[in-house]
């Protein structure tokens, strides 16, 4: 049995408004590319109202990651149960985390302005949408939340990587 996610179903449930992306994944078209920029979005607010307002001391960013990524495969997985789908398009928190990861780790050595997070945003859409191998034998292959949050973590160093490697160029 599949359900159709909305902001009804969504309602009761902690771990679906996570594994929803606060709503965001229930956009009507491109939920992947609206969660993604939902993550940038919220990434800027983190970074400048939590992280900042505490010292923006070296383990904020790891700590919320690592925080992110557990309470994701906790929220993905129960959501996808709640839904029958292990991996429904409008669970978009792995999105959400994998460019948090991908702007934390640009944004001090390169001092990311927008236009970088810009090209990083549009990179990690282009490999979490396209899936190069192994992405899509990733994404195919575990299910559950960790399977939900993996592949999006591939696309994300997928990204790091084509960065790195323009930069060396």
């Amino acid at each position: 049995m599949s359900i159709s996610p909305d902001f009804a179903f969504m309602r009761p449930r902690l771990s679906r408004w996570i594994a929803f992306g606060f709503g965001s994944g229930l956009a009507p078209f491109s939920p992947g590319t609206v969660g993604s920029l939902w993550g940038w979005a919220s990434y800027l607010l983190i970074n400048a109202f939590v992280v900042r307002a505490i010292g923006s001391p070296v383990w904020a960013w790891p700590l919320i990651l690592v925080l992110a990524l557990v309470i994701g495969i906790w929220a993905c997985g129960r959501c996808g149960r709640d839904m029958g789908i292990s991996d429904h398009g409008a669970m978009v928190w792995d999105e959400v985390v994998a460019i948090w990861l991908i702007l934390w780790l640009i944004d001090a050595p390169l001092r990311a302005g927008f236009s970088t997070q810009l090209g990083v945003f549009l990179l990690f859409r282009f490999f979490d949408i396209l899936k190069p191998p192994p992405i899509g034998q990733l994404d195919a292959s575990l299910k559950g939340g960790w399977g939900v949050m993996a592949d999006d973590l591939l696309a994300a160093f997928y990204t790091l990587l084509a960065l790195a490697l323009w930069r060396a160029l």
